[in-house]
């Protein structure tokens, strides 16, 4: 086995989570091809202490349920799933990837419903765990790429085996010029964006929740959402791929909404609950290695140079009010073409972090 995958196991344990003798460990094993990574974190765990418990999930498996189940078995919350988060102090999604293509003959209402289930195991997760999700290459995400999958495993490892604490001091420093600002102005290719930021924090995600992880994220004060914003890379949720959204905003509400692929998606994802057509994060991503758009948000939303909403639930601690069964990230590119501005000041422009 290649020994990279001991060494995350490792990081995983003792940095992320930095797990403690005693505590339950759920290891959640997304798809086969996770396995070497969940016997790494398995020994790192029983190294450190702890008591790991390995749970199997596969989008094969959701696409059974999607495509047989019946209306309250799709919206059904997995009681298992649920019970886990109650039982584990340390939660790790190895999410293996699955074949893009997998839920092409599922109704788009059908894969609304049970994505609303999945948010409140979500949900669960983020308030009774210590947790950290890694999306795990395999070929399918290759082929999603459009790369080998050689070169797409190189750069998931450079990716990840960066000195996090380093760069956690680095990215501390250049956030304390942010404190205290009140404006964001997101410009770009069929982009005009505004937004309050006035009393809410920026967080800073250096390897814990996420792995790969670096970005830089605050809340919108929703009601403050103004303008317009074009995406040049496809929305991707449930293995939709939603192509050339156009999302505009009038005084924090959404007046509009159109992309040119999986419309009939996106409409009903944007009608979930009442906060799934707010902004609740705000994100700039940090990782100097990522720079192959995948289309797989747990990588994407980290590639230096960019930027991402997420429409749905705020994350507390940016002291984000939103809620909703949602939280929906979505890539906007600003590498060639763009900028973003905090109180006038430039903090992006084509690509370039100047913080």
């Amino acid at each position: 086995m290649d020994g990279r995958w001991n060494q995350l196991g490792e990081l995983l344990v003792h940095y992320s989570a930095s797990v403690k003798p005693g505590e339950r460990v759920m290891i959640a094993m997304v798809e086969l091809e996770t396995f070497p990574l969940a016997r790494a974190v398995y020994e790192a765990t029983i190294k450190a202490g702890g008591y790991p418990q390995v749970q199997f999930l596969s989008e094969e498996l959701r696409h059974l349920l999607l495509k047989y189940g019946n209306k309250e078995q799709i919206a059904w919350i997995p009681e298992i799933e649920a019970f886990g988060m109650d039982w584990a102090d340390v939660y790790f999604g190895l999410r293996g990837a699955h074949n893009p293509s997998e839920f092409w003959d599922i109704p788009a209402e059908r894969l609304s419903a049970n994505q609303a289930a999945m948010g409140k195991i979500s949900a669960l997760r983020w308030e009774k765990t210590r947790w950290c999700l890694v999306r795990v290459p395999n070929a399918s995400l290759a082929q999603q790429a459009e790369v080998d999958e050689e070169t797409l495993m190189e750069m998931f490892f450079k990716a990840c085996l960066l000195d996090w604490e380093k760069e956690n001091q680095q990215w501390k420093t250049s956030i304390n010029q942010l404190k205290n600002r009140h404006w964001v102005h997101i410009l770009g290719y069929n982009t005009d964006l505004t937004f309050s930021i006035e009393g809410r924090n920026w967080v800073i995600a250096m390897g814990h929740n996420n792995m790969p992880d670096g970005e830089i994220a605050t809340a919108p004060v929703e009601s403050t959402v103004d303008g317009y914003i074009t995406f040049e890379f496809p929305g991707v949720l449930s293995g939709r791929l939603v192509q050339d959204i156009y999302l505009r905003w009038e005084r924090g509400t959404l007046v509009e909404a159109k992309s040119t692929t999986n419309q009939d998606f996106l409409r009903a994802i944007l009608d979930t609950d009442p906060g799934a057509s707010r902004i609740g994060e705000f994100g700039i991503g940090t990782n100097p290695h990522i720079n192959i758009f995948c289309k797989d948000i747990l990588l994407d939303e980290k590639m230096r140079g960019t930027v991402h909403i997420a429409l749905g639930r705020a994350y507390p601690e940016c002291g984000g009010t939103n809620q909703s069964a949602i939280h929906w990230d979505i890539i906007k590119d600003l590498r060639k073409e763009g900028a973003v501005f905090i109180d006038d000041q430039p903090v992006i422009r084509d690509g370039a972090i100047l913080i």
